[in-house]
Formats: structure tokens, C-alpha cells, sequence
């Protein structure tokens, strides 16, 4: 009897140790009602906010809430997408946020997740006719409508006339870049109507890919040696535009857009191969996103404002949406500020000097 009685205590010291258990049943219950949560980012290619902010906002969140949770990167590909929903149902997700790489595959992964009751967000991308349960995004159609007035006020500030100008759209089956291009076709096409502007290629890039950003960048400067004015969807189409300009010896001639203050879009604005860039606080997104999803996971409702009407499905989706800001040379100092990015990426030896004239502290 004391035998007995000494080996479960000696057990019970062992978990208390932490290196085992005490009433392995109970707790592998316990375990199976613990919510968690799963997050699915698109890839690492398209842009680099995907895992140098995304990521590190929410892991943050999810820490800070003592909430289990499992952020993986589908990395582009759409059936590693579906497998990783999978596993993460499998897994016992009770919430599971997707930034879809397409509305077809966001929707089956979406179905297939309701189905098992799991809580649903549409994180940064309506997923069409996805049905998810909330929506947490910026107000993309003000993004292009910034991109588009950016572009007008470099021109002006350039004394330009009547330029010709290219249009670099982001990926055909990314909701965004539609809701990105209404903004900036807003502004611009009254300018193509009035003659102030002339409109000049007008082409998307398939998966926001950079190098066939290039390509087709290099085949539209082909077709119109003359243009003067190129409105890039994201800094990393801005980036492919500007390499392709320079080898033609026009950048800083030829004014470029882009969206997402990477470090990179920054440094060509401080250069002057950039004309602006839009800066979207993902902190701010990824807090408001984490905030609704630690909410589901504790089976609470969740509370949202907003809401944005889904065109395939016909339906308002309850939703988050955050205000941009345009960003200029003399506003890149506001990204570093902010915390977005530090002085040490973007002012690295080529550019200290020049963080220093735009007063980045």
C-alpha cells in the first residue's frame, strides 16, 4: 500500500517536473478542448510582408493570449494550400484564418472548415463566394485610389505632359488587386477622358510574380518607348518596373508607384527611382485579426463595424477594415516611426546618407 502510494507521488513530482504526466487520460481531454488556431499566409515571393510582419504580429498576439496556434506558408502553391487546411482541421484547429491564393481554392477550404464547425476569417483577401464568417482587411479600393493620386501628384510635381501611362496590375485572381485597380482606374480614367493623360498598356500579373512583372514590364516599354508614368500595384511589381527602367537609363524619369513600404520599395523612394508607396500598418491588421480569432477560439462572438458586400455571393461579410497612407520621400521617416521597419534595414551604407535628408531617426 505504501509502495503504491509513494510511486503515484513520485509520478505526480515527476509532471510537476514538467517531464511527464499524471492522469494521462484527463489531460489528453483537456488537451482536445484546448482551441487553436490556424493561419495560412500565401507565400514569401509576392511580398516580403508576409513573413517579416504577418507572421511576427500574430505569433506575438497568439503568445501574449496564451492561445495555441500554427502559422504555416502555403508558399504559392495552391494544393500544399489545401493540404496544409487539412491538416490543420485534422489537427483539431477550432479557427482557421486564410489568406487565399485564389477564391476557388480559398472557397473549398473554407466549405470544408464549416463543415467541421470551424470558426472562419478571410484574412486581407475576400475569398469570392467563400462564405467565411468575417473579413479583416484594409480599405483596398482607398489603397488604389492613393496609388492613383500619388502617381497624378508625381507627375505634376515632374511638369509632366500629357504622359503616357502603364498599369501593372497585381493578380487576376486576387480580389484585392480588382478592389486596387477600381481605386486607381477612379482617378485615372477621368484624366485619360479629359486628354491630360494617355492611357498606355494595361496588363496583370499572373500570382504578383516579380520576374514575369519584369517581362512584361520590358515588352510594354517595348510597344511604348515613351512612358512616362507607371502605376505599379505593390513595390515588388514597382521594383520589377524600376530594374527594367534603369537598364533603359530612365529611372528617376519615370515615375513609380508600388504598396506595402517594404524596405526595399523605401530605399527606391529615398533613391528617387520611387515615387511613393502605400503603407498599411499590418500590425494594426494583424491585431485586429488575432483580436477575432483568440475571440472565436474562446467561443465568443465576434465584434466587427464594418462589413463589405461579396459580388459572387451576393452577401455583406461582417468585417475590419483599416485606413493606408500614402507615403513620399519626406513621409518614409512615418513607416520607421511607426515600427514597421528599423533604421538598420533601411539606412544601410548606401542609403544612410540619404535617410539622414529625409530626416529618418
Amino acid at each position: 500500500m505504501r509502495k503504491g502510494l509513494l510511486g503515484f507521488t513520485t509520478a505526480c513530482a515527476v509532471m510537476a517536473l514538467g517531464l511527464t504526466g499524471c492522469g494521462g487520460s484527463d489531460d489528453k481531454a483537456a488537451d482536445a478542448k484546448k482551441p487553436k488556431i490556424g493561419v495560412i499566409l500565401p507565400d514569401s515571393k509576392s511580398s516580403a510582408r508576409w513573413e517579416t510582419a504577418d507572421r511576427k504580429y500574430l505569433t506575438e498576439a497568439f503568445k501574449a493570449a496564451g492561445v495555441d496556434y500554427d502559422i504555416q506558408n502555403a508558399q504559392g502553391d495552391k494544393s500544399a494550400f489545401q493540404t496544409i487546411a487539412d491538416q490543420m482541421i485534422t489537427n483539431g484547429a477550432t479557427v482557421l484564418m486564410i489568406v487565399n491564393l485564389d477564391s476557388g481554392t480559398g472557397k473549398a477550404v473554407l466549405d470544408k472548415a464549416k463543415s467541421q464547425g470551424v470558426a472562419t476569417i478571410d484574412y486581407d483577401r475576400l475569398t469570392l463566394g467563400g462564405g467565411a464568417q468575417y473579413y479583416v482587411s484594409f480599405d483596398n479600393v482607398k489603397v488604389g485610389q492613393l496609388q492613383g493620386e500619388g502617381l497624378g501628384k508625381c507627375l505634376t510635381d515632374m511638369k509632366a505632359v500629357k504622359p503616357i501611362v502603364a498599369e501593372l496590375n497585381g493578380g487576376p485572381t486576387d480580389n484585392n488587386a480588382a478592389l486596387f485597380k477600381s481605386g486607381y482606374d477612379a482617378v485615372l480614367d477621368p484624366k485619360y477622358k479629359s486628354g491630360d493623360y494617355v492611357k498606355g498598356p494595361d496588363q496583370s500579373v499572373p500570382d504578383w510574380d516579380n520576374t514575369q512583372a519584369g517581362t512584361i514590364f520590358e515588352q510594354m516599354l517595348t510597344s511604348q518607348p515613351t512612358i512616362g508614368g507607371v502605376l505599379a500595384a505593390n513595390d515588388g511589381l514597382g521594383n520589377a518596373a524600376i530594374s527594367v527602367l534603369k537598364k533603359n537609363k530612365l529611372n528617376g524619369k519615370v515615375p513609380v508607384t508600388g504598396q506595402d513600404a517594404t524596405v526595399q520599395g523605401l530605399q527606391n523612394i529615398l533613391a528617387g527611382d520611387q515615387c511613393m508607396t502605400v503603407y498599411k500598418a499590418i500590425k494594426q491588421e494583424a491585431d485586429a485579426a488575432s483580436k477575432l480569432a483568440i475571440s472565436l477560439a474562446k467561443g465568443e462572438k465576434g465584434s466587427t463595424t464594418q462589413t463589405v458586400k461579396d459580388p459572387t455571393a451576393g452577401k455583406d461579410v461582417p468585417s475590419v477594415l483599416l485606413t493606408p497612407q500614402a507615403i513620399f520621400k519626406d513621409s518614409v521617416k512615418d513607416v520607421v516611426a511607426d515600427g514597421f521597419v528599423t533604421k538598420a534595414e533601411l539606412c544601410t551604407a548606401d542609403f544612410a546618407a540619404l535617410c539622414d535628408a529625409a530626416g529618418v531617426k
